[in-house]
């Protein structure tokens, strides 16, 4: 029996995991042509004996032109698909931690260049650059080129991009999908009046605005098994007045749960660079706590969780059901280890590492069975 919330099981829609740690979707810009590549199998086969209950894939295009830059991992191509099962199948050799994918389209927020070169958009006509598209003509920021207005034939296209890579994820044995429905890529644009300005049927009110994204989520909801969970991350607020706020998220997330979303992963921000973000420890703990108890939906929360006393408190207080760790977990691989040991319980390591436990933490590990 677990000692603490944090190191507790918790099945989400028949998806059982064996503690409430979940390694959050992290970028890594290392793929070549939306294909994973070595970096893919060092990086996530580090994070899948980390111990956490669930393992996430970065932001996955489901078109070439919805990845956030050139170097981003897709899932739009037979040749995605084979790069992403050669990865899987290293990590699964030697982890049987649950992984799922995050699918996603960066709709005004692609062609860019890769963060530690500035993260600019790149032109269309230069090297490693197109056109964006969005809802509306409206650039993510005033001095970058109007994306490129989507039409009726072009939301039909990205319905179907999300279906066929959810019917790739099922191929690929992948536990889960999360949809990405937040930090101002194309399903959050959306939703938001900052970035909608439609005059059709997917614009205006607040039902209008919610219409695509919620036909994205059924086309990904029917393509995936029925078994298998599909959960969605949200940007609660885009910190903008007069923006998408929490009461339009949980409108938007109680209608989710009408149509049989497993969980709402809580972040917030990224539509606008007007952002202003009231940054500190647990700062959307409150937002993942009002859609918790105004859907009944499992939720997990994220952002700037980084203490083992503070993930406990948060899940010990009934606010959410799951911690996501992304930075952290870069920072310290291990930290599911630490918290283990913190608080006297015990992880499932690989066996070749069974010998590396402290001895003021010789209880901290389990063998394999």
């Amino acid at each position: 029996m677990a000692r603490t919330k944090l190191f507790s099981p918790i099945t989400i829609h028949n998806l059982e995991l064996s503690n409430r740690i979940i390694v959050a979707p992290m970028c890594q810009y290392a793929a070549v042509d939306g294909q994973m590549t070595d970096w893919h199998v060092m990086h996530l086969g580090n994070l899948a004996v980390s111990g956490a209950g669930l393992l996430t894939i970065e932001a996955t295009a489901v078109e070439a032109e919805g990845r956030i830059s050139y170097a981003d991992v897709g899932l739009y191509s037979d040749a995605c698909e084979t790069a992403m099962g050669r990865t899987l199948d290293a990590v699964r050799r030697w982890s049987d931690m649950p992984i799922a994918v995050q699918l996603a389209h960066a709709g005004r927020k692609a062609s860019t260049e890769l963060p530690w070169r500035g993260g600019a958009q790149i032109a269309a006509d230069q090297a490693g650059g197109w056109r964006p598209m969005a809802p509306s003509p409206l650039p993510f920021r005033p001095d970058d080129p109007p994306p490129h207005a989507l039409d009726g034939a072009d939301l039909t296209r990205i319905r179907e991009a999300f279906a066929a890579a959810a019917r790739r994820a099922a191929r690929l044995d992948l536990s889960a999908i999360q949809l990405h429905a937040a930090h101002g890529y194309l399903l959050h644009q959306f939703l938001s009046p900052l970035s909608n300005r439609r005059t059709d049927a997917y614009g205006g009110s607040l039902d209008q605005r919610m219409r695509f994204p919620l036909e994205v989520f059924d086309a990904v909801r029917e393509s995936f098994p029925a078994e298998r969970p599909v959960s969605v991350r949200v940007s609660a607020t885009d910190w903008v007045e007069g923006g998408w706020d929490l009461e339009q998220t949980v409108a938007f997330t109680q209608a989710l749960g009408e149509r049989g979303v497993a969980g709402i992963n809580v972040s917030s921000g990224g539509l606008s660079p007007d952002q202003q973000i009231a940054l500190g420890p647990s700062y959307q703990v409150p937002m993942a706590r009002t859609i918790r108890q105004r859907t009944g939906l499992p939720v997990v929360a994220i952002g700037l969780i980084t203490e083992f006393e503070q993930a406990e408190a948060i899940l010990a207080t009934g606010d959410v059901d799951m911690i996501g760790l992304a930075r952290a977990m870069l920072y310290d691989p291990r930290w599911p280890w630490h918290a283990a040991a913190h608080f006297g319980e015990t992880v499932v390591p690989p066996n070749q590492y069974l010998r590396c436990a402290p001895r003021h933490a010789h209880s901290l590990f389990r063998p394999a069975p």
